[in-house]
């Protein structure tokens, strides 16, 4: 009654660990008076109740041999006891020493001192059976069931009351021990159950109601978990097996297989189109991070091919290269999207008719050596051509030259370019003659381009002012590029004003406004395009000759004349007076010229073209218009007319002398 008053006194968390520590498996769902009667049964021998088994250790080789000799009811016994046998096997594990002394051992552990036990269990790394026994000890003498030793409640256990279940437990661990091999080991414990019930717990006084179930699902997730890696393992075995199979049928095939394979493969290669590449051809225009090719002239068009940096990195591309290459030839249905408008460049063949090679070794526009012109450019082509004879003898242009046109509105100074640009294709046709129309009427660019050979390069009134930058700085370019490959190039420019304007509006403001609401900063691309001519030493010259407007009432246009005044060394003025009373071609004599014009006049010419200048330089304009023209018209050419000059005043001084 006692022992039943003590076991009713225990928690159910106290009551599990006892349970747990006599073997009984099952329990941990039980409820306190299911676990009370399951423990009284145990403990008293009886017939467990239904779901609830007993749990045995195994025991070494030598002692189930030793076992099997002795009486089924002693052996049954012993396996009732499980943490007193564990002791046994702790202390002397030997299957040749009697029973009794393996008890009186299990009793001398059981009996003694706590705090002896503690040391070493402190002292010990693992986990051993022996622990398992030493707690049992303690905790059935912390139960103070009686004051019964642990022999008598031996002998008490072993009357003929409990032999069923002891009959039961020892089948039920027969068929185990048959399974173990005969050269195993000798363990504590035979499956994960046995491993999870030697671990001591941490917290002793809080419930773990799930204890068994989850030893159970941990056990489960692992089986599960080494299914799956199995499974893996088999599906990469067999996917290289499949391979390998497949490698090994390609390499042992035959032959003819691998005939009619070559022959089904060339097939497919004549079905199949080819992607042909289509040529194309244009200017570079080279931008901050990416380039262009524009094929339809040199403003922006919808066909423009894309470069990209590193190709112009990789070909030393420039802006004003004239290119020619390969694209993808565009299919039927081949929509581009908004970021893939531009085709981009697959290939160069040429730039500027030279080979990929030999354009890398091209020279540098900025390092050639400038020099003044030495090479003339005849204007004189027919008698009735008056511009350009009376240009021969009071301001020539050379190779290399930098001159202005300086006209007011209505004098002819589109009509005197393009009889430049007609005597010179008629003269000089050795050379590049561009000609760039900026801001000016449509109708004017038909007529150039009908009546010059050459050249010409437009961008009207009615286009923006961004149109007109990019038009002349393309141009400039290219004729620099074409300087550098040694050539003679003529650039025409109309007008020089009207591109400093569309740079004052295109430009962004640098908050230095000159007079006439000039921008400082938007005066600079101008000069540099016009800074550009030059006759560079050891072949190749750049001529620029633009136009400049004047007297237009405007304050800006004559800020801009004056920017550019002293920077041209040739200047062709042109007289309003003149060309109200219809005298044409109104050019003023007097206030024309051209700074070293001995470099690129004919030393016999020279003196006279100088006499004649200070004849001419006390007149009005009117007046040496009326004076040198009419003599002009009839002499076929300025030989002649020099000559005539000469003949006459040998004639003066004969006269003279008599």
């Amino acid at each position: 009654m006692a022992n039943s008053q003590n076991l009713e006194d225990m928690k159910l968390p106290e009551l599990k660990e006892l349970a747990k520590q006599m073997g009984l498996r099952g329990t941990s769902t039980m409820r306190k008076p299911e676990l009370l009667a399951t423990l009284q049964a145990a403990r008293s021998g009886g017939e467990p109740p239904a779901g609830v088994t007993v749990r045995t250790p195994k025991a070494d080789k030598a002692v189930t041999k030793a076992t099997k000799a002795e009486p089924v009811v002693e052996e049954t016994a012993a396996l009732a006891e499980p943490q007193l046998d564990l002791s046994a096997l702790a202390e002397e594990p030997k299957a040749a020493e009697p029973r009794r002394v393996r008890r009186k051992a299990a009793d001398e552990a059981t009996e003694e001192p706590r705090d002896a036990r503690h040391r070493r269990d402190d002292e010990r790394t693992g986990r051993k059976p022996r622990q398992q026994a030493d707690e049992a000890g303690d905790l059935l003498a912390s139960l103070d069931l009686g004051e019964t030793t642990a022999p008598e409640r031996r002998r008490n256990r072993r009357d003929d009351t409990e032999a069923p279940l002891i009959r039961r437990v020892h089948d039920e661990d027969q068929p185990r021990r048959r399974r173990r091999p005969a050269d195993s080991s000798d363990e504590a414990v035979r499956d994960l159950d046995d491993i999870l019930a030697t671990l001591p717990t941490q917290k002793h006084d809080e419930p773990s109601d799930d204890g068994e179930q989850s030893e159970d699902r941990e056990f489960s997730r692992r089986s599960r978990n080494r299914d799956r890696d199995r499974d893996n393992r088999n599906d990469r075995n067999d996917r290289r097996n499949r391979r390998m199979r497949g490698r090994d049928r390609g390499e042992n095939a035959g032959e003819d297989d691998r005939r009619f394979d070559d022959r089904e493969n060339r097939n497919d290669r004549r079905e199949e189109p080819q992607e042909d590449l289509v040529p194309v051809a244009g200017i570079v225009d080279v931008l901050d991070s990416y380039a262009f090719v524009r094929t339809s002239g040199y403003l922006p068009g919808p066909n423009d091919v894309y470069v990209s940096m590193g190709q112009v990195k990789k070909y030393g591309l420039r802006k004003g290269d004239a290119v020619h290459g390969s694209i993808r030839a565009p299919r039927e249905n081949d929509r581009r999207n908004q970021r893939q408008k531009f085709v981009p460049l697959q290939s160069i063949d040429s730039i500027n008719g030279q080979s990929v090679e030999d354009a890398l070794n091209r020279p540098q526009f900025s390092k050639l050596t400038p020099l003044y012109p030495q090479e003339r450019l005849k204007q004189e082509t027919a008698p009735n051509k008056l511009t350009g004879r009376i240009m021969d003898i009071v301001s020539p242009i050379g190779k290399g030259q930098r001159g202005l046109i300086v006209s007011p509105p209505k004098a002819g100074k589109t009509i005197t370019l393009q009889n430049i640009a007609n005597a010179i294709a008629a003269n000089n046709p050795e050379v590049h003659l561009m000609v760039v129309l900026v801001d000016e009427r449509p109708e004017e660019v038909t007529d150039m381009e009908r009546t010059v050979q050459g050249e010409v390069i437009s961008s009207t009134f009615d286009r923006p002012a961004s149109d007109h930058t990019t038009v002349a700085e393309l141009a400039i370019e290219r004729a620099k590029r074409l300087v550098e490959l040694g050539q003679d190039v003529v650039v025409l420019l109309d007008s020089m004003t009207r591109l400093a304007r569309a740079y004052n509006i295109a430009a962004p403001a640098s908050g230095r406004i000159l007079s006439g609401g000039v921008d400082a900063q938007a005066l600079y691309p101008p000069k540099k395009f016009f800074g550009a001519a030059r006759n560079i030493e050891n072949g190749g010259s750049l001529t620029i000759i633009s136009s400049a407007l004047v007297e237009t009432g405007s304050k800006m246009d004559e800020v801009i004349f004056e920017e550019f005044k002293g920077t041209g060394n040739m200047e062709l003025r042109l007289s309003r007076e003149l060309a109200d009373k219809r005298l044409f071609p109104a050019i003023d004599i007097n206030a024309s010229g051209t700074r070293r014009e001995e470099l690129i006049t004919d030393p016999q010419e020279l003196p006279i073209i100088y006499r004649l200048r200070r004849l001419l330089g006390g007149m009005e304009p009117e007046q040496a218009y009326q004076t040198l023209v009419p003599r002009l018209k009839k002499t076929a050419t300025n030989r002649d007319f020099l000559a005539a000059i000469v003949q006459q005043a040998n004639t003066g001084n004969a006269v003279n002398g008599n």
